[in-house]
């Protein structure tokens, strides 16, 4: 993905239109991949999120897919109010979890059996492969849950709901499952994002090298040279704790996060979807 860009004075960044197709089709593609490799056993296994095993989140990834060709194919929205930006798809997910739950177990029963996660990605994809160049325009509002949004940002989403569950499901069933470049530091933006909006600042820096470094929380305003208050990690780490898959302490004692000054502990603003 590019460097920062930022749109007017929010905290929106912009995304290449030809990138982010780019990275959808190699997630999509790896995530298909993985899931027609998975045996019956691991199909069963228990995915670590609440309620649901491998089988219920192969699904959900297909519905995922889907949602793109799906808004495509309704009305468009009037720009009645200001976009949805990702920030605030992000911190509004919660809100629909319950009906996502209902859906899942819904299509989980109409594509029963192992190889139904599997053969409900490959009903998405087919879907998905004729819209992709409408999948990332710009010009186009959808009208979602939260407002107005951006078809090229509602994209966007996909890249993060693809990036995590690629993850869970490479973690439930020891499969390994590619993240596609572009995909995963898209969806670590998006998540440094979150946090600079939640909890808007500069007395800490948070870095994910490669991909992003935002500045948040509320206090004294360095200038120059290191920071005073400093968290580093690197991207896989960070999605999980953005995402609630890992927490802080565990983290840290972990080693897989490191926390410089006074400041410099997040425990209490994560997770951020939700």
């Amino acid at each position: 993905m590019p460097p920062v860009k930022r749109t007017r004075a929010s905290s929106q960044r912009s995304y290449d239109p030809a990138r982010v197709r780019q990275a959808l089709i190699g997630q999509v593609e790896a995530v298909a991949a993985a899931a027609h490799e998975l045996t019956d056993e691991q199909c069963a296994r228990p995915s670590g999120l609440p309620g649901w095993d491998v089988h219920r989140l192969l699904v959900h990834i297909g519905l995922q897919i889907d949602a793109v060709p799906r808004f495509l194919a309704g009305p468009e929205a009037r720009a009645t109010s200001p976009a949805v930006d990702l920030p605030t798809w992000a911190r509004g997910t919660a809100r629909g979890a319950a009906e996502l739950d209902r859906e899942t177990r819904e299509e989980a029963g109409r594509f029963p059996g192992p190889g139904g996660g599997a053969a409900r990605i490959d009903e998405a994809v087919a879907q998905l492969e004729p819209v992709l160049e409408s999948a990332v325009r710009g010009d186009l509002l959808i009208p979602h849950g939260l407002g107005p949004m951006r078809m090229l940002d509602f994209t966007v989403t996909r890249l993060v709901e693809l990036v995590v569950h690629s993850d869970d499901l490479a973690r439930a069933t020891g499969v390994p499952v590619t993240l596609d470049r572009q995909a995963l530091a898209a969806t670590v933006r998006v998540l440094a994002d979150t946090l600079a909006v939640k909890a808007p600042g500069a007395s800490v820096e948070v870095r994910v090298p490669p991909f992003a470094v935002v500045q948040c929380v509320e206090g004294p305003r360095h200038t120059r040279g290191t920071p005073p208050n400093v968290v580093e990690t690197d991207p896989l780490t960070w999605l999980r704790l953005a995402t609630g898959r890992v927490g802080w302490e565990q983290a840290r004692t972990a080693a897989a996060v490191s926390a410089s000054g006074e400041r410099a502990d997040l425990s209490g603003l994560l997770p951020l979807l939700g």
